[in-house]
Formats: structure tokens, sequence, C-alpha cells
């Protein structure tokens, strides 16, 4: 692979954005990418992916690179070395990237490969953390798991289309998909590509969705014609999916305090051709007392650490801080025990996070059922769904009913 300047600077100006600003590595790449327009797909992947991938191996290019935060522009070139060097790419007799040893970087990588916090670049609070809560054996793998690049998972929007419809049409298109076994309407793309430009997007053919996060509407048993409150849409994935399955019959309320996320959903909807849900902001509680004992259905898509889509949000690593997990905890006590006032006698709720920490998943439904806002709902079933297991995102999902009176 011959490196380009242009295209190495624009990483090393990522980095920057990403490790000195404290900026969001999605949008840092989003930025980034505009920078100049002559840029075609090949350039762009090389700017995104690598990003990406010294972002994720920060720790352990760090200690072999013998560098610390806060990065001068030479110590980002000196990431970027051990970033080529590792792969096997020759470096260009550049001045940014002189002097690196070679045989040194390498020796260092054998030598710090020993360590699972060094070889799979974690923060040790994170470490010790999912040591303890997962076990050494199932950390050991998981947090390899959530070091491997996600793949690219579409949802079929089957209020517009079939699974097996838009495969083709994507085929027709270049895009080569194959349907996942156990996976009512996920495509996983062959290859990584920019899927955003295509008109089966653009005519709300699909949704980019991974394939755990699928399973959550999937795991509330809605039908068409019931009336199902969303309590923390946001964007509103699980929403459109919600939408999909209950095929535009009966009423889906979406609830968020973020306006601007609510913003965003219904734009979704109207390319999904969604027209059952009604975006609803919470800037009082009275928006959630209003809804008490009126919902056949409710999501609680809770806020979480993201332990378990790491994959995807790499920089989370660095961004996470130990004080947030108990902070987050104490939020979803609160959230499961207001928004499980909405169910009605007889309806049933799912309550379910990105995390892998049980502490954030079965505890948290342990503790709701001894609690008296819980004594009335019994847990159905439940799902723990770890990267290294599924090949996907880590998720937990429990189903719980309310007695009917």
């Amino acid at each position: 692979m011959k490196l380009h300047r242009n295209l190495v600077f624009a990483v090393i100006d990522a980095l920057n954005l990403i490790f000195n600003e404290d900026q969001y590595a999605d949008k840092v790449v989003q930025k980034v990418l505009k920078f100049d327009k002559r840029w075609g797909s090949r350039d762009r992947g090389f700017i995104a992916e690598t990003t990406y991938d010294i972002v994720r191996w920060k720790r352990l290019y760090s200690e072999i690179a013998e560098v610390k935060a806060p990065y001068s522009r030479p110590n980002l070139f000196r990431l970027f070395a051990v970033w080529a060097i590792l792969r096997g790419i020759k470096l260009p007799d550049w001045k940014q990237l002189e002097p690196t040893p070679e045989r040194k970087i390498k020796g260092r990588f054998d030598e710090l490969s020993k360590t699972r916090k060094y070889k799979e670049s974690i923060p040790d609070w994170m470490d010790e953390l999912c040591e303890k809560s997962l076990g050494e054996k199932l950390w050991d793998k998981e947090a390899a798991a959530l070091n491997q690049q996600a793949d690219v998972i579409l949802r079929a929007n089957t209020l517009k289309t079939t699974k097996e419809k838009l495969r083709k049409n994507l085929l027709e298109n270049g895009i080569d998909s194959d349907a996942i076994k156990g996976y009512t309407s996920a495509l996983k793309l062959a290859e990584r590509g920019n899927v955003f430009t295509s008109d089966a997007f653009k005519n709300g053919w699909f949704e980019v969705q991974d394939a755990s996060s699928q399973l959550v509407s999937e795991f509330l048993e809605v039908k068409p014609g019931m009336r199902v409150v969303d309590t923390c849409a946001g964007a509103g994935g699980k929403t459109l999916h919600l939408a999909a399955l209950m095929e535009n019959k009966g009423q889906l309320i979406a609830l968020d305090i973020y306006a601007n996320k609510l913003k965003e959903l219904k734009r979704r909807a109207k390319r999904a051709g969604a027209h059952n849900i009604e975006p609803r902001h919470i800037d009082s509680t009275k928006v959630i007392k209003k809804l008490y004992g009126k919902a056949d259905r409710v999501l609680i898509d809770a806020p979480c650490t993201g332990l378990g889509i790491l994959r995807r949000n790499p920089d989370a690593k660095w961004k996470l801080q130990p004080e947030f997990v108990d902070k987050i905890i104490a939020t979803q006590k609160e959230i499961i025990r207001s928004y499980s006032k909405i169910v009605k006698p007889g309806g049933q709720m799912v309550y379910a996070t990105c995390s892998i920490l049980p502490q954030e998943n079965i505890d948290q439904v342990k503790s709701f059922l001894g609690s008296e806002e819980g004594k009335d709902f019994e847990l159905v079933k439940d799902k723990k769904i770890f990267a290294s297991t599924s090949g996907f995102d880590g998720f937990y999902m429990a189903l719980l009913s309310k007695k009917d009176n």
C-alpha cells in the first residue's frame, strides 16, 4: 500500500480533534471526509478506517510509541507510524515519520501483547470492572471481540419491501449482501460501503441497524392495532422497527428528553413511510404521567454505558469514566420504576441496554421486581447477547408482563 500525504495528514487532523479536543469520532470523521471533494471512495475509506483503527488501539499504540496525552503533532505521527509498521506498510521518506525504529516497535508489540489491558487496548478501570463482572474467561473473549470492526447490517423496512426484494435491488446496484440466519429482516453487507447514496435508502427500503439491536423490537411482541410507547426513542432506530412490526396500525408514541433527536426521528419516519408514530418531547413529568396505565406494550431502551457497542464506538473506551457507571445505574433504576407505570394491566414491557454488565441488566430487573413499582410484574424471559458468541453487538433484553387485575 502506498501512503499519500494528503490522506495521512487528514488522519492526523482527525486524531487531533478526537484525542486533544475530545470530539466524537463519528462526527470528526464526517467532518474530515468533507475536506477534499476529489477524494474517491477508496481514499475516504482509508481515512475513516485508519482513524477508527488508531482510536481503537490508542492505549497499545501509545505504549509502543512512548507518547502520552495531550498528543503533539509529532506524537500523532508516531502513533500513525506504529499503526503502519504493525500492518506491514512501508513508511515513505517524510520528515514527519523519521526516525522510526521498526524492530523496537515490533518487539514492544510482542511484549505488551502478553497483558490483556495493553493487548486489547482498554483502560485499567474498565478491564478490572469487566473481569470482576463477567469473569476472566468470558471477558478475555469479549474484550477481543469488541475490538473487531463491526459489519454493516441493514434492516429491511417491511412497510415498503421484503428482505429478498431489498437484497435483489442492492445486488442490481452493485451492493452484495447476505441474509443472516435467525434474524428476520437483517442483511449483512459483503463489504463495507456507503449505502446512504443508494436509491433503496432514499426510498426508505432499509435502515442501517446492528443485528442484535433488531432483536429488541421483536422481543416486545407487538401486534397491529396496539398502543405502544417507546420511552427512550432517540432518533428512532427501534421505533421505526416497531412501526413496521405493527404494520402502521395502532398508535406508537415515541418519547425522548431530547427534542432534536425526535426531529430526526420525524424525518426518518417520513422516508420509511411509518405513519403511526407520534413523537412527544419529555419536557416535564406530566408527559409520562398522562400515559400511566394506558399502553399495551412499553419499550425501555435505557441509557447505558454502551460497553456492548465498543466495536462501532471505540472512542467510548476513552470517554467513559468509572464514576459514570454508578451514575447511569442510578438513572436506569429511576427510569424503569417510572416508565413501567405506563404499562396497563395485562400489558408487557421490554427493558433493554447495549451493555454487557450484569449491574445494568439482570441486576436492574431483579431490583425492579423487588420494588413497590415492580410488584405486579413478572419476568417472562430475558436474553444476553455477547459479541464473542454472536459476532454482533453486545445487548441485553428482558420481557416483563404486568398482572391483569
